[in-house]
């Protein structure tokens, strides 16, 4: 776990500059999410990780989230490597492109190229910093819908999904609604930030 703590800590600076480090603070949550790429059992159960659910990270603006899980992925070999796309963007997508976005996310979201087809793994980032949109006069909260349409396939296809926010659980649950929420909670394993980490970009 150490190799790969220092493994992070290069490739942080090679990407993000020389001031990137990963404080001792922030050691539990790294262990966490090295636990669940690297799919390690003995740790997971130590833990209480579910291997078979995705990630939820949780903590305060600039803690460093969105950097961990760019970092995350390069330990994962190319081929099962996640896509990282911004709420924001997708919300942006979906006032160019229409409900097609929800099932880009969804129905869509597998590789064809093996048989037999393989779900994509996405990335959410930034859960709640966008906002319900309105499509030809119609409401839509698209990300509540694009996670209520992967819940579908996460139950009958192992589809995985993992998600950062600043959202607390009763944020998430106001913003989304409660339906959705039940849905994460059988979708994600929370792994937090404590809610009093500094924001590193100052």
């Amino acid at each position: 776990m150490n190799d790969n703590l220092s493994i992070l800590q290069t490739k942080g600076k090679e990407l993000f500059g020389d001031h990137f480090q990963i404080i001792p603070d922030d050691y539990e949550v790294v262990h966490k999410l090295l636990t669940w790429f690297l799919q390690d059992e003995k740790q997971a159960r130590q833990f209480g990780i579910n291997l078979h659910k995705g990630i939820l990270l949780t903590g305060p603006v600039g803690c460093g989230k969105t950097s961990l899980m760019i970092l995350i992925r390069l330990l994962i070999p190319p081929q099962q490597r996640f896509g990282i796309k911004s709420c924001r963007e997708i919300t942006f997508d979906f006032i160019k492109d229409g409900y097609e976005v929800i099932q880009r996310y969804s129905t869509y979201a597998y590789t064809n190229t093996v048989t037999p087809s393989r779900p994509h793994t996405h990335c959410f980032d930034d859960l709640g910093a966008e906002n319900a949109l309105k499509y030809y006069g119609n409401q839509c909260n698209v990300m509540g819908e694009i996670l209520l349409s992967r819940y579908d396939h996460f139950i009958n296809n192992h589809m995985i999904t993992h998600a950062t926010t600043n959202l607390s659980a009763s944020e998430i649950e106001s913003y989304y609604g409660n339906r959705v929420r039940s849905r994460m909670r059988e979708m994600f394993n929370l792994i937090a930030f404590d809610s009093t980490a500094k924001d590193k970009r100052r």
